[in-house]
């Protein structure tokens, strides 16, 4: 079995270890510039399953996967906050509320792709500005889509998690992975060599 990680982020490529399967990466060149009126999931969906197929004319025999992850706030698709201002506006306009991220995994296979959802919901503490300024001089998360780290200090930020897998929150929501793959007929875990 063939496996092609179809990203840069190397919070992805941990995920992925985690399942024992051996796999390449490479980088997806995709414009991730949300559409107009495009809802949060559809948009998320729209990238993973962008990121594998771009990559499959390169990658013929493998198994691709393809993942975004991003949130809405006020309604406004959020993504990577890029910078410590940005960060932390996004940190200050989560403080106390109940924040809905959707991430979405792709699985292309000889031109045939199988998508999921993975919706997770973070119920934020209420945060002051001197706490959302020390995290982030910590962490710096700017690449991360809500400015936050889960697998890191991020959970000092939290009151709740509600959702079946939490791997969403980092990036690559594993267990839909894992389903999108048994779908195709694949059973990664006969795959696992230790």
């Amino acid at each position: 079995m063939k496996i092609l990680l179809a990203s840069s982020s190397p919070y992805r490529r941990q995920q992925l270890q985690q399942l024992g399967l051996p796999f390449d990466c490479a980088s997806p060149d995709i414009d991730e510039t949300p559409l107009v009126h495009e809802s949060i999931d559809d948009y998320v969906l729209r990238l993973a399953r962008q990121k594998a197929e771009v990559l499959a004319s390169d990658w013929p025999e493998h198994w691709i996967i393809g993942s975004d992850q991003s949130c809405s706030l006020n309604g406004t698709i959020v993504g990577k906050a890029g910078n410590l201002e940005r960060a932390q506006q996004q940190l200050r306009d989560c403080s106390g509320q109940r924040i809905r991220f959707a991430t979405a995994v792709a699985l292309w296979h000889q031109g045939q792709c199988r998508t999921a959802l993975e919706p997770i919901e973070v119920q934020f503490r209420q945060l002051t500005d001197a706490d959302i300024l020390h995290y982030l001089q910590l962490e710096q998360p700017f690449d991360c889509a809500g400015s936050f780290k889960i697998e890191g200090l991020g959970i000092h930020l939290f009151e709740g998690i509600y959702g079946r897998d939490f791997n969403s929150l980092i990036g690559l929501p594993l267990i839909a992975l894992l389903e999108l793959f048994r779908q195709a007929g694949a059973n990664p875990l006969a795959e696992v060599k230790r």
